[in-house]
């Protein structure tokens, strides 16, 4: 994108939709190994394990994501982590989560979604704040698959 002076690029082929926008000046970018994908969503943050403290104290986050399993939003709506206000969440980090067990609910046209992990594994991260907005194919959880033996 550098290369060709381009802010911002879309694609779009049947169902598949990817799009590409350079961060603004205030998103603050870190320094990844080259070649592994990244998605940027801008006024998107990261949740940090309940008892961390914010600030520059926070969680310890996992050294390389390769080896996690993302579980990305099906669809376009607004994220709850809860079955209804004031309940307790569905998953929280370090829990172990089972295939088909519900992650979530995403919103979308006062219709409520569902998302259930197509992994099981431990959860190790959070992408979305709950109630914040999500996209179709915004990452939402980041779960470390168990080991097959």
């Amino acid at each position: 994108m550098s290369e060709h002076n381009l802010e911002e690029f879309e694609y779009s082929r049947g169902d598949l939709r990817i799009r590409l926008k350079k961060p603004s000046a205030g998103i603050p970018m870190y320094s990844r190994p080259m070649g592994l994908p990244e998605i940027i969503v801008p006024g998107a943050t990261e949740r940090q394990a309940p008892g961390s403290q914010s600030g520059t104290a926070a969680a310890p986050e996992p050294r390389a994501t390769e080896d996690l399993h993302l579980v990305k939003s099906p669809i376009v709506g607004t994220y709850y982590e809860a079955p209804s206000p004031g309940a307790e969440a569905f998953v929280k980090i370090g829990a172990h989560v089972e295939s088909g067990q519900t992650l979530c609910i995403v919103e979308a046209m006062k219709l409520m979604n569902e998302i259930e992990s197509d992994e099981s594994g431990e959860l190790v991260r959070i992408f979305v704040e709950n109630g914040q907005p999500v996209e179709y194919g915004q990452p939402l959880y980041g779960i470390r698959p168990s080991r097959k033996r």
